[in-house]
């Protein structure tokens, strides 16, 4: 990727409200109005063929709160309570097996939360024993796991391979101890270092290492620092996010107000640096906060054009329909989106009653089919091909979208896209600010002062 230049002006421009796109429509769009007869439905209708399957584990467990935290999480140190919780995600799992396809297999996996390794290494042992008594595995099953060197030791890294993880993701953030406090999470280097050698001892086949830029306190010279750090670990992937400051949704996080947090010029300039230094260090920029190795499966799909994203990020399983476990986790099939419970004791109540954990959902249309896949084609695959999307989605492509396409002037004035009569293309510029351009194909999109999502840089 070239070295990149931009205007400041362009930072204060597009620094508005705006959905991620883990999913369209996002899940601001889900609703409690839709009956779980009508979920049960899409469930049975994506279960009269053996496709592939992605399970999802939700494990809220943490014995801190990190002030920067979006995540569905249950703070407490008394790990009883991760114990309780894995036996109701076994009934979770109990109630929905005889609804499966019974040659489905399971070709991705991954724990997140919370905190996974919160759990005592025995109790993750039970909670793969209930897995695959439930579920069958394809032997070239991609499962990941997302670890705390907090709270790590190496008998649950070898609990994780006994179950059959490979791939681990390990947050971090920062390594500076200023904004360490201001987040309330200190993990020193060397604690951090030690839990890569024991993910490499042990037989882990991929690491990725999660940074936030946009915390209390981080400037250029600092965030270099880090990164420098953490490229001597060679991890094979890297998620870098832009911190989400979302208080009206997370109280916690109003008490990072009272700290110094940078301004978007200065979040840019820590993306700009981020992605010029990864690449340089031989990274790719997959885009929307993730890089890989040249040769590692998100690179070389995103070439193939196969890659896909879904609630867990970036996915070369784009094949697979997600089921997920556990509360707040999100389930994607078929067009239908389903998600648990946010609450624990009501989750346990609806498991003890015998019915699935089910809070609210959604039903796609033929509309929403086409823009989820040309927002995904954006996201994704960093363009779209309009002959190609015709075919794929039994429509002229440029005909469909043509006021979407005509409202990309600004765009491509600015230096973020660039159109031909065949194709649309995202510029290096403009995969720093992917979401605005998906953001024109979203028919959901409240205007910006109406919106409930976090600012794009």
């Amino acid at each position: 990727m070239s070295r990149l230049h931009f205007d400041l002006e362009l930072v204060r421009k597009y620094n508005v409200p705006g959905p991620r796109y883990t999913s369209y429509p996002p899940a601001t769009q889900f609703t409690d109005q839709l009956p779980v007869t009508r979920v049960l439905e899409g469930i049975r209708a994506n279960n009269q063929a053996a496709r592939d399957l992605s399970l999802y584990v939700h494990l809220p467990f943490c014995e801190s709160l990190c002030w920067f935290c979006g995540c569905t999480t249950v703070i407490t140190t008394d790990q009883r309570k991760s114990a309780a919780y894995i036996e109701y995600l076994g009934r979770e799992m109990a109630l929905l097996q005889p609804l499966l396809h019974p040659q489905r297999r399971v070709t991705q996996i991954h724990f997140g939360g919370g905190t996974p390794t919160f759990s005592a290494p025995d109790q993750l042992r039970r909670l793969g024993e209930l897995i695959h008594r439930h579920f069958a595995f394809a032997a070239d099953v991609e499962a990941g796991v997302e670890v705390d060197p907090r709270r790590l030791t190496r008998d649950h890294l070898v609990a994780l391979r006994e179950i059959g993880f490979n791939r681990a993701s390990m947050g971090v953030q920062d390594n500076h101890p200023q904004v360490q406090k201001a987040v309330h999470r200190l993990q020193p280097l060397d604690l951090t270092a030690q839990a890569v050698a024991w993910l490499r001892e042990t037989g882990f086949t991929s690491l990725n290492i999660d940074l936030i830029y946009g915390l209390p306190y981080q400037t250029p010279a600092s965030f270099e620092k880090t990164l420098d750090e953490i490229l001597a670990l060679a991890p094979d992937r890297f998620a870098v996010f832009s911190y989400a400051h979302v208080p009206w949704m997370k109280p916690a996080q109003k008490i990072l107000l009272r700290e110094v947090l940078p301004t978007p010029e200065t979040k840019f300039q820590l993306l700009k640096l981020t992605v010029e230094k990864l690449a340089d260090a031989g990274y790719v920029y997959i885009g929307m906060d993730h890089f890989a190795r040249a040769d590692d499966e998100l690179a070389t799909a995103q070439q193939a054009g196969t890659l896909q994203r879904n609630f867990q990020g970036y996915s070369t399983r784009g094949g697979a329909d997600i089921y997920a476990f556990g509360m707040s986790s999100i389930s994607q099939a078929d067009g239908t989106y389903w998600q648990n419970l946010k609450d624990l004791p009501a989750y346990y109540a609806k498991l003890d009653a015998g019915q699935l954990p089910y809070a609210r959902g959604y039903v796609h249309n033929d509309d929403d089919r086409r823009r989820r896949d040309t927002i995904m084609q954006i996201m994704c695959n960093l363009g779209v091909d309009y002959a190609a999307m015709s075919a794929r989605l039994g429509v002229d492509f440029p005909t469909y979208f043509a006021a979407e396409i005509a409202s990309l002037d600004d765009l491509e004035a600015d230096g973020l896209v660039h159109r031909t009569h065949r194709r649309l293309a995202v510029t290096d510029l403009g995969r720093l600010l992917v979401r605005i351009i998906a953001m024109r194909f979203d028919a959901y999109l409240p205007k910006p002062t109406e919106r409930r999502h976090a600012m794009t840089i």
